[in-house]
């Protein structure tokens, strides 16, 4: 089984810093992967070079066995590839169901695109008592599920998450998470880059530990959440 995802010897620089020091990662079909490490490991700029957001200063991203490194971010959708990031970056002067329509805006299958929005309300219910709000005044809870339904929404093939527990309410987190653990039952492969390791570990298949730019540990999700280390 060839992987969906495959990152050989990427280094990336920061401003003359070498945040990313020669990283190997590998992704299969219909796996949940996370990324895990301390603020500043490098594992949000590792996201941002999967996505043409930061070329890398050596090494090569493959996706579904072809080179990312000289596409560019917005060709990446067409491919399959959705990315939730840090920050969440909704649209704020647009309303949750106009954020949603963006989601899809590369599809024109009319009804199949009615179906995922009352998919994704039956996930985030909360989205659907406020379609007509705008995005901007939401908590930061319910921009993070807008988020990424958003990105669910454009069929991805490969969806990664940067940070999707990040300043939320346990409850929201929680909640964030069965969706993420049902989507990954359904077949979907992800990446999820995470600081919180226990929530994470729980959740993923395999994980990489991420430490000062490299990669310090992999494997078994299950069995690393035995590890001290």
């Amino acid at each position: 089984m060839s992987a969906i995802l495959k990152i050989k010897g990427l280094q990336l620089a920061y401003g003359g810093i070498q945040a990313v020091k020669g990283i190997d990662l590998e992704i299969f079909e219909g796996e949940l992967v996370t990324l895990i490490g301390a603020n500043g490991a490098g594992k949000t700029t590792t996201m941002k070079a999967i996505c043409g957001l930061k070329s890398c200063a050596a090494g090569d991203i493959e996706y579904r066995g072809e080179s990312l490194r000289n596409v560019p971010a917005h060709e990446l959708l067409k491919r399959g590839l959705a990315m939730v990031p840090e920050g969440r970056g909704i649209f704020a002067r647009m309303t949750i169901l106009e954020n949603l329509r963006m989601g899809a805006y590369l599809r024109n299958d009319t009804s199949g695109i009615k179906q995922d929005i009352e998919r994704m309300f039956a996930y985030f219910p909360r989205l659907q008592e406020r379609t007509s709000q705008l995005a901007g005044t939401l908590s930061g809870g319910e921009q993070q599920m807008l988020a990424m339904a958003r990105a669910l929404l454009s069929r991805p093939k490969l969806l990664l998450l940067d940070e999707p527990s990040m300043g939320l309410s346990p409850l929201m987190v929680e909640r964030i998470f069965e969706v993420v653990r049902d989507l990954s039952a359904q077949g979907l492969t992800i990446l999820l880059v995470e600081q919180n390791a226990r929530l994470a570990l729980h959740a993923a298949n395999r994980a990489y530990v991420m430490e000062s730019g490299l990669i310090s540990m992999s494997g078994d999700a299950k069995q690393m959440l035995g590890d001290p280390q």
